[in-house]
């Protein structure tokens, strides 16, 4: 039976509800000075207000090494109402020192994420439902190949998904030639985020037919041509055939721009772009991207 992990157990992928299938309630870096998202108090409220917009489950793809605060995410859970995933992985080399990166490369970093998803990341007794990893702009360094084999090691061993942040959306043919031609992940079991931030088309429709999840999340970023561009990308793919492979989530990753804070956070997701994207390609399409697809994509026959 196939089911998704939260960090209160495992659920039938259709409890999760309404779901933003990429979002972070906590994350640091020192990429992110002055903007780490590290208040418990500033999670708890930043649920209450996704919930408060109709919300009910997030997926948080924090990793590992960047501040998940993974004892603090059941006590969210219970007390806002809404179902968390959490994650393992490994993000680009940038955000981490080399002496810890050094450190996993002894310890063996596949041996790892399996702990985090079967036993539990550290002494929180949470485990991980999903395995976070990462590509760069247009290509695949050193790190992204070792980290991504690690997760391909981890899948075979948990059957866990592995949701990919594509460096400004770039490079997604790539990870599905490494994760899925050379290292054997079933398509099925890839999510390719960031698509919304390199709207090719071509790519989109590509990395759609190979089985594929598309996730289109991060809106509300001037600097991206997202959420102008995002409704084109997703007619267009679910006019090729591929409705039931789309993701939707918002990747809040700076103090600023929780809703808390002032900025659009989470609720943005289903205040503005869900009413977006549904007249633009219709209530159902929209409904499923939310419901039913993030159910289906985070959902793994766990070994027992």
């Amino acid at each position: 039976m196939q089911v998704v992990r939260t960090v209160l157990g495992d659920v039938a992928p259709g409890e999760l509800g309404i779901c933003d299938a990429h979002d972070h309630l906590f994350l640091t870096s020192p990429q992110l000075p002055g903007q780490e998202l590290d208040s418990v108090e500033a999670a708890a409220r930043e649920l209450a207000a996704f919930r408060a917009a109709g919300g009910q489950s997030v997926v948080q793809w924090t990793p590992y090494g960047m501040g998940r605060r993974a004892v603090e995410l059941p006590g969210l859970a219970r007390t806002s109402g809404v179902r968390i995933v959490a994650a393992t992985g490994l993000h680009q080399a940038v955000h981490y020192t080399p002496e810890l990166l050094s450190a996993l490369r002894v310890e063996g970093l596949d041996a790892l994420f399996v702990s985090e998803l079967t036993q539990g990341i550290g002494d929180s007794g949470v485990r991980a439902g999903l395995i976070k990893v990462a590509g760069g702009f247009h290509g695949l360094d050193a790190h992204a190949r070792w980290t991504m084999t690690a997760a391909a090691g981890a899948h075979r061993a948990t059957g866990a998904p592995i949701a990919v942040h594509l460096e400004l959306g770039t490079g997604a043919l790539d990870v599905l030639d490494l994760l899925c031609g050379e290292l054997g992940v079933p398509p099925g079991k890839v999510i390719l985020g960031h698509l919304n931030r390199a709207p090719d088309l071509d790519v989109h429709r590509e990395a759609a037919a190979a089985g594929a999840w598309l996730a289109f999340d991060g809106p509300s970023r001037a600097h991206h041509a997202t959420d102008w561009r995002m409704p084109d990308a997703v007619r267009a793919l679910a006019e090729a055939g591929h409705s039931d492979q789309l993701l939707l989530g918002g990747d809040t990753t700076t103090a600023a721009a929780r809703s808390v804070n002032g900025g659009p956070g989470m609720p943005h997701l289903l205040r503005r772009v869900r009413p977006r994207l549904a007249r633009a390609v219709g209530e159902e399409l929209a409904d499923r991207m939310v419901t039913v697809n993030a159910g289906r994509a985070f959902a793994v026959a766990w070994p027992t």
